[in-house]
C-alpha cells in the first residue's frame, strides 16, 4: 500500500515499525457539544483505512482519543451550572452513538485527557530537564526554537513564523501579559483559573495544553513511534507540528513514520460556520439522511481532496448506493430460494476467472492511497457483473459465492451495509401499511389503477416504498 504523506508530500510504500503490525493514532473530537459534520468525514476515513488494512491481515492498534477538558468544554458547564465531567461525560456518549450510526467501529483504545494527566506531568518534567521547556509563574511552555525541526510538518520556514508572531508579540509584552522566552513557544501546563477543573502538578494547580494530550496518549498506548497519525488538514499547524515538536523532543525517536489528513468539508461551498447558518451535527443530518448515505457520500471522493455536502449530492449518493444494494438484494432472493443446484461449470468458470479480478481492482485502488472513490466504481462494475451473470435459474451457491465478495468489499472493508436501514417501526403502523397493501393489492385485481396509485402515493407519504416481486409486495421505509 502506498500513502500520500504529508511530512514529505509524496506517496510512499507503507511499511509498519513492526511487520504484520500497524499503530495508528486519529484525533478524536472534544467532547462539549454533538458532533458535526466535518467531524464525520475523518471518523469514517480513517476508520475505512483501519478496516482495510485488517481485510490485508494487518493487526491494527487504532487510538482515538477523546478530549474532555477545554476551554469549551469549561464555558458549557459554565453557561447549565454543571461539573465539566458531566458534559463531557454527556457527549462522549452521544459521540458513541452518532459513531455507531455512521457505523464507525470503536477503537482499539478511546483515551481520554483527564484520566491521562499523570503521564502527561511526566513528560512536560521530561521535556524541562532536557532544556526544552521551562516554568514561568505555573505556566510551562515548550522553548519550540529547541527543537530544529520545527515546521517540517507544515513546510513552514520558522523565520516567516516568527515575523508572522512579532507586531503580537510586542502587544503582549507591552501590556506585560507576555512572559514567553520567544513568541513561537506554546503552552504544555496552565495554571488554573477560578472555577476551572485542576489537578496539582510540581507547577502548581492546573492542567495540561491540549497539543500536549496527543503525544502522551499516542505514546502510552501505541508506542514511541507511530506507523500513522491522522486526522483532518485544519490540525496540521500548529496542533501536530507541536505534536512532532515534544514528543521528538521527549522521545528521542521519531513521532510518526506517516502523516494523513482528510481535506475540509463544505456545505453548498461555503465553509461551515453557525454564524452563516450552516452548522449541522451528525444527530441532525442522519434525521433527515440515512446514515450509511451519510457514509457511502464521505467515501465516494479521495479523502484528501476537498468535499462539498448538499442536498443534491447527498440524494446522489442515495441513488448509487442503491444500485448496490439492489444488486445485493437480487443475490440475496436466489440465495434465499435454495434451489440445491450446483453450481454450473460457467458459473464456476466466472468465480475462477472474473471474480477475482474485480478484487484485484478493489485493491488496488485502496492500496493507492485509500481511493475509496475508485474502490467504489469497482463495486458498481461488480454489481453490473453480477446482475449479468445471474437469473431465476442461477444456482443459489453461485449467488452465495458473489454475494460473500460484494459483502465483503463493501459491509467488510468500506462499512457500507448491504442491507437498507430500517427505522423501527410500531406493531400499529406496521398493520397500517399491510392493510394499505392489501388495499392495494385487491384494487388492482378490480383494476382500479386510479385507486391502487393512490395508495402507493399515500405509503410514500408515510416514508414507505413498496416494490412489487414474483414473491409479492416488499416494502420498506425509506
Amino acid at each position: 500500500m502506498r500513502i500520500f504523506n504529508t511530512l514529505t508530500r509524496q506517496k510512499e510504500e507503507f511499511k509498519p515499525v513492526v511487520p504484520g503490525k500497524a499503530g495508528i493514532y486519529v484525533c478524536g473530537p472534544t467532547v462539549y457539544d454533538f458532533i458535526h459534520i466535518g467531524n464525520a468525514r475523518p471518523m469514517i476515513v480513517f476508520d475505512t483505512l483501519r478496516r482495510y488494512l485488517e481485510f490485508r491481515g494487518y493487526d491494527v492498534n487504532y487510538v482515538s482519543n477523546f478530549t474532555d477538558v477545554d476551554d469549551k468544554i469549561i464555558r458549557r458547564a459554565n453557561e447549565e451550572g454543571k461539573e465539566s465531567i458531566e458534559i463531557s461525560e454527556r457527549f462522549i456518549k452521544e459521540c458513541r452513538r452518532d459513531m455507531e450510526a455512521l457505523n464507525v467501529r470503536p477503537a482499539t483504545t478511546h483515551p481520554q485527557a483527564t484520566q491521562e494527566i499523570p503521564d502527561m506531568i511526566e513528560m512536560v518534567q521530561q521535556l524541562i530537564d532536557k532544556g526544552h521547556a521551562y516554568e514561568v509563574n505555573g505556566t510551562v511552555y515548550f522553548r519550540t526554537r529547541s527543537f530544529p525541526g520545527y515546521g517540517k510538518l507544515s513546510h513552514k520556514n520558522i523565520d516567516d513564523l516568527e515575523s508572522g508572531h512579532r507586531d503580537e508579540a510586542h502587544q503582549l509584552k507591552v501590556s506585560g501579559e507576555d512572559e514567553k522566552e520567544d513568541s513561537l513557544d506554546f503552552v504544555l501546563w496552565k495554571p488554573m483559573k477560578p472555577g476551572e477543573p485542576f489537578w496539582e502538578s510540581p507547577w502548581g494547580k492546573g492542567r495540561p495544553g491540549w497539543h500536549l494530550e496527543c503525544s502522551v496518549m499516542s505514546r502510552k498506548y501505541i508506542g514511541g513511534t507511530l506507523d500513522i497519525h491522522a486526522g483532518g488538514e485544519d490540525l496540521i499547524f500548529p496542533h501536530h507540528e507541536n505534536e512532532i515538536a515534544q514528543s521528538e523532543a521527549a522521545n528521542d525517536a521519531t513521532f510518526s513514520n506517516y502523516w494523513m489528513h482528510n481535506g475540509f468539508l463544505k456545505i453548498d461551498n461555503e465553509k461551515m460556520s453557525k454564524s452563516l447558518g450552516n452548522f449541522f451535527t451528525v444527530r441532525e443530518i442522519c434525521e433527515k439522511y440515512d446514515p450509511q448515505v451519510i457514509r457511502f457520500f464521505m467515501l465516494s471522493a479521495q479523502y484528501r481532496s476537498p468535499l462539498n455536502f448538499s442536498a443534491d449530492l447527498i440524494e446522489t449518493s442515495r441513488v448509487s448506493l442503491e444500485r448496490i444494494l439492489n444488486g445485493a438484494e437480487k443475490l440475496a432472493e436466489i440465495i434465499a430460494k435454495e434451489n440445491g443446484k450446483e453450481i454450473s461449470a460457467e458459473e464456476q468458470r466466472l468465480l475462477d476467472e472474473e471474480l477475482p479480478k474485480f478484487v484485484e481492482k478493489f485493491d488496488a485502488a485502496m492500496d493507492d492511497d485509500l481511493n475509496t472513490a475508485d474502490a467504489i466504481s469497482v463495486l458498481f462494475e461488480l454489481v453490473r457483473f453480477t446482475n449479468a451473470s445471474t437469473n431465476e435459474t442461477s444456482s443459489s451457491a453461485f449467488a452465495k459465492k458473489l454475494y460473500e465478495t460484494l459483502f465483503t468489499l463493501s459491509d467488510t472493508v468500506l462499512g457500507i451495509h448491504l442491507t437498507r436501514s430500517k427505522a423501527e417501526i410500531s406493531e400499529d403502523e406496521v398493520a397500517k401499511i399491510e392493510a394499505l397493501i392489501a388495499e392495494r393489492t385487491a384494487a388492482k385485481k378490480e383494476k382500479n389503477f386510479a385507486r391502487a396509485d393512490e395508495i402507493r402515493e399515500e405509503l410514500k407519504a408515510m416514508g414507505i416504498e413498496i416494490k412489487d416481486t414474483r414473491e409479492g409486495v416488499k416494502w420498506q421505509r425509506i
